[in-house]
């Protein structure tokens, strides 16, 4: 079977891939979702993509919290009206646009990315995407990092952690998940080469990351 691909190459070429790929994404009416792995490839997708009346929804890896480029991005999505979460693991990187088009990587080495309209194809795609959404922690504008530093929520984290809040407590402060709380938490101890809750207090003390809270 052939399948329409968009090649992704430096110059001209790569241009009129993105091109081919903002066509496609300018023609959702409905809802588009976005997975990626953080790896560069397959269709790339911005806040510039976003269009009025569509609803976005993106899933990235966990490490994208910290990597403060790709803070910056998911934060940028953010402001522009995707609902952006994250998770431990993303297995794969692709686009679906209105539960009819997948836009996955092509089998090749030239960057390719193919255009599937294929009903099992879609369906596997958007099938893992609602399996892992649920679970999966937002990311808001307030989460983005700075080089070295940390998010308003994970500040938020700590300070509460230090004050000896619960975990529930922790999540009805800022109205998330317990579930939630307890990823960020194993996040800033990983993070932190903490080993234990009280371990990362030290560590983080150790980093002036609670002095504000301490004068």
């Amino acid at each position: 079977m052939t399948v329409p691909t968009l090649t992704q190459r430096t110059g001209p070429q790569q241009a009129a891939a993105r091109g081919g790929v903002a066509a496609l994404l300018a023609d959702a009416r409905a809802d588009v979702i976005a997975i990626s792995t953080l790896t560069p490839t397959g269709a790339a997708f911005g806040p510039r993509d976003v269009c009025p009346g569509v609803r976005y929804r993106a899933l990235f890896p966990d490490s994208a919290r910290t990597a403060p480029a790709w803070s910056r991005h998911l934060g940028a999505l953010a402001m522009a009206g995707v609902a952006v979460r994250t998770t431990p693991v993303v297995m794969m990187n692709a686009l679906v646009i209105d539960g009819r088009t997948a836009l996955l990587p092509a089998d090749n080495a030239d960057g390719s990315v193919a255009v599937l309209r294929l009903n099992s194809v879609v369906a596997a795609t958007t099938g893992f995407f609602e399996r892992v959404w649920p679970d999966a922690v937002p990311f808001g504008d307030t989460d983005v990092v700075m080089a070295g530093e940390l998010s308003w929520r994970e500040q938020e984290v700590l300070r509460l952690m230090a004050l000896g809040c619960t975990d529930e407590q922790a999540a009805a402060h800022l109205r998330v998940s317990v579930r939630t709380i307890r990823r960020m938490v194993a996040q800033l101890m990983s993070r932190l080469g903490a080993r234990s809750r009280f371990q990362a207090g030290v560590k983080a003390a150790d980093r002036g990351w609670l002095l504000e809270w301490m004068t």
